[in-house]
């Protein structure tokens, strides 16, 4: 029993995971914004996409979110949270792989 946590001892319950590395634009900009239409408060969100969605990051700071990119090539993740929790979600943890 107990609560799900991944190998850094983080809580899954508080992030989704969203791969989006297989839709092409502009899907992934629209599973994106869908699924923080539908986050929980408290939670956020773990984006997997194979580009660096700049046309993402324009949106999310008016919407009141904030978030951290680490990736290269084919490979990024954002993480993303909303600026209300004023809380990193990832402290304390390797920043460079905040999902």
């Amino acid at each position: 029993g107990g609560t799900p946590r991944r190998h850094d001892g983080r809580d899954l319950r508080t992030m989704q995971v969203l791969d989006v590395s297989a839709l092409e634009p502009p899907g992934p900009l629209e599973r994106i914004l869908d699924a923080l239409t539908d986050l929980p408060q408290g939670q956020s969100l773990c984006v997997l996409h194979r580009r660096e969605p700049f046309p993402l990051y324009d949106l999310l700071r008016p919407m009141g979110y904030r978030w951290r990119t680490r990736g290269k090539d084919n490979r990024f993740e954002i993480l993303i949270w909303a600026a209300a929790a004023d809380a990193d979600p990832n402290p304390g943890l390797d920043p460079a792989w905040p999902c």
